[in-house]
Parts: C-alpha cells; structure tokens; sequence
C-alpha cells in the first residue's frame, strides 16, 4: 500500500472536513472575502475528498473480508470471502491511481477559470475570419460542457472575425480542459475571395491562461502606465462619445493590456488588469519550469505557417493534431464545439509523458 498515497488522503480528508465545519458557521457570512475563499478551496477538495473517503471505505472493506476467512464454514464460503478481499484490493489499488493523478502529479493550475487570447496570425482577412472561428469553437463548447464565458476584450475585423480577442472561460476545472489549446492553428481552405479556386493556408495563435488570484500576482500601481482613449469599431467607427477605453502598460515586463468591450473605464480597467494577472502568472509559471529545467516551447510560437499544433483542412473536411497524430473527419462538428475526442487525446499524452519522465527519474 503506498503510504504517501494514504498519508496525502488521509489530510484531505481532514482538511475538507475542517472547511466543511467552518461553512456551516452562520458568522462566516459577515466576512464575504473569507467565505469566498473557504468556498473555493472546499469545492476545490471536494473530488479528492470523496476519493480518499472511497479509499478508506475500500480498505476497511478488504480487512473484514480477510479476518472473516478463517471463521467461514466451508470451501464455498472461504472462497468467497477470499474474492471480495482480492475485489478491495483491486479497488484500492485504482483509487491510489487516481488520488495519485488527481492530488499528487496533477498541475495545480488544473482547478483555475481559463482566458484564451486568440489573434490572427498569417494570411490577412481570411486569418481574421479563422480567429472567429476558433472564437466560436470554443465557446460553444464551454456551452456544452456547462461552463460560463465572456469576451473579456476584442478587435473586430472589417471584413468579419477578429484581429485579436480574449474570452474567459469558468467552470470545473476549466483550465485543465483547454490548457492543451495554446499554439498556432493552421487553416486550409479556399477563400471566398479567391477567384481562381486555390487552396490558402492561413493561422491563428491561442494563448492559453490560467486566471490568476488575487493572492498570487500583486501589481504595484507604481509599475503601471495607464492610457485612456475613446472605443472605436472596426474602421475607426466611434463606438463611445467618453474616453472609456484602457490602455495599461506593465513597465517592469513591458506586457500591454487594452480593453474597450465594457461601457465604463473602471469596468475596462479591472478587465484589463485581470488579463495582465493572468499573463503575469503565465510568465512566472514559465519562468520556473525553465529554471526547473523543464523547459518547454512557447505555446504561441511564431504564428507562422510552417509552426502549428493542429491543422483544419477544409476541402478534405478533417482536423490533424499533430502532437498526438490525431486525424478526425468530423470537421463541422468540431467547429462547432465537439473539441472532447482532441482535449482527452492531449490529456492521455500529458499524462503519459508525465508517468515516462517519474520512470526516467526527471522532473515531468
């Protein structure tokens, strides 16, 4: 039995039951900060939580199993209470599996909302169109899968699609869902515009985000620039009559934010500084697997056409993931948000690779 399985079960469960305690006290209410944060984190144990109890469920269960062999009667009976141990022990081995994956390899960003950035990358318009598209996949299946999301900012382009947007997407274990979608997305097809019937490729880049904390990223206001402007639409169309749309310029890492979706300039200035959270938590997270040694190949790349995760081609109707080789001709539903056959297939590989690097004795 492993001990650092049902040492690490054992605090979970005591740990969810402290946090179940403390949101059953009426006077939590009059601190809603504290209560949020109790919330989370015990919606946060709960899988875990119900795991361990499993466990201990299953390890009592395989104990009586095996004192009550040498009362039974009979051969029959002995055999009997000798196959409901071996089924315990069974059960306890899958469940140390699965608190092992679930509380101990897992990446702790897993429980966190998700903001995916997407912008056009190579071939003008028909890159725009394609960044909507995208846009649209994914938010239809955040639809399906029951979890909420918002365009947080966005840049129209003329001709439709976008030059860039950000949508946030919140729901159970959100980030853990998309956080294999980051890269450049190759389009094959044959724009409306193209008279002579050739096939063009063109991209689109996602960055995928955990959203950060509050606890996790502070920002000094001292290391902020920020710009107010008016809105505009596509075409310099003056959306806003007030100069409501904001600039912020992170001066120690130079990152930039800009937002004009929301009416007022305080509702554009708290949606830009939670995308520069996020960002800010990206880059730190980055910067420690470097110096951890594990590096790892910037999610966006170069946005070029040669660079891509995954390629759509529309003459012949099929999607190709090339980090798991995975083809599918399902293309119009994929589109539109049936993306579970290449997020589980992308789960299995992280997952796989992780078990390949514990064997080799490297970080995973």
């Amino acid at each position: 039995m492993d001990e650092q399985v049902i040492k690490l079960a054992e605090e979970t469960l005591a740990r969810y039951k402290a946090l179940t305690e403390e949101l059953s006290d009426p006077d939590i209410y009059s601190d809603q900060k504290r209560y949020t944060e109790v919330a989370k984190e015990h919606a946060r144990m709960r899988r875990g939580a119900e795991m361990a109890q499993e466990l201990f469920e299953a390890i009592e269960a395989g104990d009586e199993a095996r004192e009550l062999i040498p009362q039974a009667e009979n051969a029959e009976e002995r055999e009997f209470f000798a196959a409901e141990a071996r089924q315990a022990e069974e059960r306890v081995e899958e469940l140390s599996e699965k608190i092992r994956a679930e509380l101990i390899d897992r990446d702790p960003n897993d429980d966190k909302d998700v903001i995916l950035e997407i912008r056009a990358g190579a071939g003008g318009d028909e890159a725009a169109l394609f960044a909507g598209e995208l846009f649209e996949m994914y938010t239809r299946y955040a639809d399906r899968l029951g979890f909420k999301h918002r365009t947080m900012s966005s840049s129209p382009a003329e001709v439709g699609g976008y030059k860039e947007v950000a949508v946030e997407i919140s729901g159970d274990r959100a980030y853990s869902v998309f956080k294999h979608e980051g890269g450049t997305h190759r389009v094959q097809r044959v724009p409306k515009t193209e008279s002579q019937g050739r096939i063009h490729t063109s991209t689109a880049t996602v960055a995928v985000l955990p959203e950060a904390e509050d606890v996790e990223i502070q920002i000094s206001q001292n290391d902020l620039e920020v710009d107010v402007y008016r809105s505009s639409g596509p075409g310099g169309q003056s959306v806003n009559t007030t100069d409501s749309a904001v600039r912020i310029t992170h001066k120690p890492t130079g990152l930039v934010v800009t937002c004009q979706n929301e009416k007022s300039q305080l509702q554009n200035k708290e949606q830009a500084l939670r995308i520069l959270k996020s960002r800010l938590l990206e880059r730190e997270t980055r910067e420690q697997q470097e110096r951890e040694g594990a590096l790892r190949q910037a999610q966006v790349g170069t946005g070029d056409r040669s660079a891509k995760v995954r390629t759509y081609n529309f003459p012949q109707g099929r999607i190709t993931d090339h980090r798991v080789g995975l083809t599918s001709h399902n293309l119009e539903a994929v589109l539109a948000g049936e993306v579970d056959e290449f997020t589980q297939a992308l789960a299995a590989k992280e997952r796989a690779d992780r078990l390949a690097a514990e064997a080799a004795g490297t970080p995973g």
